[in-house]
């Protein structure tokens, strides 16, 4: 477990891809906020999340600084994994484990010495499968596990058993997530979040957004009420996605009638809000 308590991440500002000072000198973000970062691909999104996962220190491309509660991270979150606070849940997931799912949760829990490791690990398997529309099925092994299990789980671990204080997650909405479902979970946990994200409800529904470009931090946009408004709107067409998407994995036939009735139903939920 963690002996610091870590209240600021700070990204100090270094170079983009040609060499060109950052326009934003520093990123400052507090416990319990959530950060979107956006940009075009190769806009430098991965590399701002790796440089925050790997405590840079002016040692990488973008000569960077990331700094915990205004101070150089201990070295021990360098050097002992289980004292380092950050957890990166990336895009591409594979484990060296066959061990089944709730052995290896198990496991987890043990070794982070939680008082009763059969409810975290319950709790864990909970937040999982709220995630996904795939149920995660406890006896199997890890490596049987699909992308969207994988990464619904890693996340659920990163922040229940884990406990990590500050969580780096690089484009949920490619992993079959239900995202509403995931901000609303995630809010409960007071950590610093940061997303890599091309949806645009997750960055509205974040406290700010990260513009990237060129290999560089451009600005950093506080999400104002009335985003935050839009945002709840247009969960409406979320939701008609994610029903076609489990009716057509379901086997059934879209007629065009019943898309206008719901493309309809979805107009009108937006029309009425923004009346």
């Amino acid at each position: 477990m963690l002996a610091m308590e870590i209240f600021t991440l700070t990204v100090i500002g270094g170079q983009g891809k040609q060499g060109q000072a950052e326009p934003l000198a520093g990123l400052d973000l507090e416990m319990g906020r959530i950060l979107s970062i956006v940009g075009p691909t190769g806009s430098g999104k991965t590399a701002l999340i790796n440089d925050i996962g790997l405590f840079a220190c002016r040692n990488t491309p973008s000569r960077r600084r990331v700094l915990i509660n205004g101070a150089e991270p201990p070295e021990a979150f360098l050097d002992d994994p289980s004292k380092n606070p950050i957890a990166l849940i990336t895009q591409h997931t594979s484990f060296l484990s066959d061990l089944p799912v709730h052995r290896f949760l198990d496991i987890h829990a043990r070794i982070r010495k939680h008082a009763r490791p059969g409810t975290v690990v319950e709790e864990t398997l909970d937040f999982a499968n709220q995630l996904t529309g795939e149920p995660v099925i406890v006896d199997a092994a890890m490596t049987e596990l699909s992308g969207g299990q994988s990464r619904a789980l890693l996340i659920a671990d990163a922040v229940v058993i884990g406990n990590a204080p500050i969580i780096l997650l690089d484009e949920i909405e490619n992993a079959g997530i239900d995202r509403t479902r995931a901000l609303e979970l995630l809010r409960r946990y007071r950590k610093i979040f940061i997303f890599v994200t091309h949806d645009p409800r997750i960055a509205l529904l974040s406290d700010s957004r990260l513009i990237m470009s060129a290999g560089a931090m451009q600005q950093q946009i506080a999400t104002s009420a009335e985003e935050q408004g839009m945002a709840e709107r247009i969960r409406v067409l979320d939701e008609l996605m994610l029903e076609l998407r489990e009716r057509i994995r379901a086997g059934e036939h879209i007629a065009y009638e019943a898309l206008r009735v719901h493309i309809e139903r979805a107009r009108r939920a937006l029309t009425e809000e923004a009346a």
